[in-house]
């Protein structure tokens, strides 16, 4: 932690902030630092609180927290839970595809098995999807469920269904494998929380524009609450044009680093353009990540759901091989 102060202070100051940290921090450690003090030694959960008390004390021109303060946890996270089943991503490139969301039964079924024989080593089966206009469709809901259950009885593979609701996770848990919180959830505290207790691995995605400090705090929370598996997923700041940089590579890296957990890419909702998905795929694989998350069906072009995104089975079989290919070399 870091405090900076406002200019030069009194002795006798100085000795009230001393008071006020031996309250708020005890155990903390200080040491002069330019314009302030640099303090160690304390407990992480304590900070959250104290940051607000010490910024309001007048003299001090603001306080500052190292991300393993602020998210002990998820910075720690690669080691107390290295990422395995339902996806052991210690055995290679991870691909999860799917629809973008479940329509009707014959089509998702023909495009599980259809993905699986292409690669895929987990399936997309979103059965609510959140949507900017009320009037657009919204998921097939429930009814689903025996649906995305006749696929992962067919195909053998692990599903992935995003959660949009607390009152969604107990049942969607019953049959999915992992619960994805999408980016517009990211910071849906609560259903993190529920997700967490749920006991399936959860795939969190990065917001449009969160930095990664909120993102890892998200993941904090996920952690704290008790999920054991955790993967996040970078989904791109905006819509792929040409002033849009689609993916941020230097900070999917950055979340690698700093947890030590598998980060996966989403290409098909940086670039809404089922071409420009897979040329940002290659780039993904060759910036790190260790999976995509990706939309891809036997039948994109009659899907309700983003289907211009979504890429056709041939796509998609050309893609792992491509990028499996590159791994191998």
């Amino acid at each position: 932690m870091l405090i900076r102060f406002e200019g030069s202070v009194s002795r006798e100051w100085k000795a009230a902030l001393n008071k006020r940290l031996a309250g708020l921090l005890p155990g903390a450690k200080a040491r002069p630092s330019a314009g302030g003090l640099l303090l160690s030694g304390f407990a992480p959960a304590l900070a959250a609180d104290a940051v607000p008390l010490l910024e309001n004390m007048p003299g001090v021109l603001e306080v500052k927290l190292a991300l393993e303060e602020l998210c002990p946890l998820a910075c720690a996270a690669g080691t107390r839970h290295p990422p395995a089943r339902p996806l052991d991503f210690r055995r290679g490139f991870i691909f999860i595809a799917g629809p973008c969301a479940v329509e009707e039964e014959a089509s998702y079924l023909a495009s599980a098995l259809a993905l699986k024989a292409a690669g895929a080593h987990a399936l997309r089966a979103a059965l609510f999807k959140p949507r900017s206009s009320p009037y657009a469709f919204q998921g097939v809901g429930f009814a689903g469920l025996k649906i995305i259950a006749k696929a992962k009885k067919l195909t053998g593979l692990p599903l992935v269904t995003e959660a949009t609701d607390t009152r969604q996770i107990e049942r969607l848990a019953s049959v999915c494998d992992v619960l994805q919180m999408g980016a517009r959830n990211m910071r849906n505290y609560e259903l993190l929380k529920e997700a967490a207790r749920s006991g399936r691995a959860v795939l969190l995605k990065r917001a449009m524009r969160a930095t990664l400090k909120e993102w890892l705090l998200s993941a904090e929370y996920l952690l704290m609450h008790g999920a054991k598996n955790l993967m996040l997923c970078e989904r791109g700041d905006a819509v792929f044009s040409s002033d849009s940089p689609g993916l941020d590579f230097a900070m999917l890296r950055e979340a690698k680093r700093t947890t030590g957990l598998p980060v996966l890419a989403d290409p098909s909702h940086s670039t809404r353009d089922r071409a420009l998905a897979c040329a940002m795929a290659l780039k993904a694989a060759r910036a790190g990540a260790d999976g995509l998350l990706i939309e891809a069906s036997a039948e994109p072009q009659t899907a309700r759901v983003d289907g211009r995104q979504t890429l056709t089975v041939e796509s998609f079989s050309g893609l792992t091989g491509a990028i499996l290919c590159k791994k191998k070399r």
